[in-house]
């Protein structure tokens, strides 16, 4: 039904999907898998004509679909399932199906009585029955997710593309979405899944397709891609340096930081539940989870970001109650997966904001010494932060943070999207940071290569919850399987 031959998505320089090729038949579920910055949503979006193919083909049912606007290809049999929802907010869930059930005629603005029923027999199907009258804003995620769901099967279609179909479900939501998918299946759909871990999918798909870096990597049962060799190092890196100290060689008799039962819900979605992890004046601990485990949600809390339940105490003191700035202040330092620079503003602006606390010589010491660590910057002081490479721009981003002299740094997805060269100047950085400072570290990676040689401990994330603690050490051999 769909045959993807050598699809190429370029942004400027940046090879974003490269000659990838894959096919899926009628009745099949393929799930598309890799991790974070692999390429798959733009494969998806690709296909689905939000984003224009730089090169290859794409047929549906023999028919050219490569190109087209999305509402075109919509037409010809495509749904797509969003990962975040986008309901119309002021109409009913009813409302909002009809709206999808309507002809693309001018000569068509309003619904007859025979779209009204098509759309509640949808509802019935995805399970909204009983929230067929209520608006958007007053649903649970999972009906949410639902309304997705009706909204894109409501024409349909032959082919249906689901992004990240399991994101913020429980176990029971997740067996429940997972019987609407089979039955697209048995109906005949073609089905591609979009997802960043074989786990998730396994117990569903037919088949999976692993990308890293834009590339096919490897394909086949769920079982035999798990095993394969190349996912495996992808996911979880080859031979490790070890360098991890013994949680015993830290002789504080309390933690610098403690994180007791923490949970935090967006609306109604659990993004973390009963969450307890620990960090010691001067190891450095790595948070590893694939996206959407609630790394970033845990980080947030700890600044004081968003609220949360349960207990976070640094140096023995709760923290419940502070604003975010007192607790940067107070030794937290968070630099976030976006970065958060000012654009606008050169890099050495962007490092004095950091040191704005300083005194001038602690100030002009600190920067000499960040120079040294990241040397790239000093030429770059002039440089508005905006016209830095991706690599440069994440090294400024850790140096405005480390321009606050943290007790705690905290850092999220340090390498997301950056080259090879780029993740050794970081490597070298921390262990720099490691060998020569009292510094803790908290960092959080789904890149497991490069967080395991660069911890003292290791906490596994997954579905909102830390499912595995131990030394970097003990990783593949008891969490590797599970983390895949």
């Amino acid at each position: 039904m769909l045959e993807v031959s050598r699809l190429t998505k370029r942004y400027g320089g940046l090879v974003a999907v490269k000659e990838l090729s894959f096919s899926i038949r009628p009745g099949e579920i393929l799930g598309l898998i890799g991790p974070n910055g692999s390429g798959k949503s733009t494969a998806m979006k690709t296909i689905m004509g939000v984003e224009a193919p730089s090169g290859g083909s794409i047929r549906l049912d023999g028919v050219e679909i490569g190109g087209l606007p999305s509402h075109k290809v919509a037409r010809l049999g495509v749904g797509l399932v969003f990962q975040h929802s986008r309901p119309l907010q002021r109409q009913t869930v009813l409302e909002n199906i009809m709206v999808a059930l309507l002809p693309d005629r001018l000569t068509q603005l309003f619904a007859g009585a025979e779209v009204e029923a098509r759309a509640r027999e949808i509802a019935q199907r995805v399970g909204l029955t009983r929230v067929i009258e209520r608006r958007p804003p007053t649903l649970a995620f999972a009906d949410l997710r639902r309304l997705e769901l009706a909204k894109a099967i409501a024409r349909h279609p032959k082919l249906v593309l689901v992004d990240e179909p399991f994101a913020g479900l429980t176990a029971s939501e997740v067996a429940d979405f997972s019987a609407l998918i089979r039955e697209f299946r048995d109906e005949g759909r073609a089905v591609l899944l979009v997802d960043h871990n074989v786990k998730g999918v396994s117990a569903l798909v037919d088949r999976v397709l692993a990308m890293y870096l834009g590339e096919w990597i490897a394909e086949g049962a769920a079982a035999d891609v798990m095993q394969d060799e190349t996912v495996r190092r992808v996911y979880l890196g080859g031979a490790l340096t070890r360098v991890a100290r013994p949680e015993a060689d830290f002789g504080d008799s309390r933690p610098l930081l403690q994180v007791e039962d923490v949970g935090v819900l967006y609306g109604k979605a659990l993004a973390l539940q009963g969450v307890s992890l620990h960090v010691h004046e001067g190891e450095f601990v790595s948070l590893v989870g694939l996206n959407g485990a609630g790394k970033s949600t845990l980080f947030n809390a700890i600044s004081g970001l968003v609220p949360h339940s349960g207990t976070v105490r640094f140096g023995g003191d709760a923290l419940r109650g502070r604003s975010a700035a007192a607790i940067a202040r107070g030794g937290i330092v968070h630099c976030p997966e976006t970065r958060e620079l000012f654009g606008d503003m050169s890099v050495r602006e962007n490092l004095d904001l950091g040191g704005n606390g300083l005194d001038d010589k602690e100030r002009g010491e600190r920067l000499e010494w960040l120079f040294e660590l990241f040397p790239i910057l000093r030429s770059r002081q002039a440089q508005l932060a905006r016209t830095l490479s991706g690599g440069e721009q994440q090294m400024l981003a850790i140096a405005r943070a480390l321009m606050m002299k943290p007790k705690l740094l905290i850092l999220d997805e340090p390498t997301l999207g950056l080259a090879p060269v780029i993740l050794e100047v970081l490597s070298k950085a921390l262990e720099r940071l490691r060998a020569t400072t009292p510094i803790s570290v908290l960092l959080g990676e789904q890149n497991v290569t490069f967080a395991l040689p660069h911890a003292d401990r290791v906490y596994v994330l997954d579905h909102a919850r830390v499912v595995w603690e131990g030394p970097p050490g003990r990783f593949e051999d008891e969490a590797g399987a599970a983390y895949l």
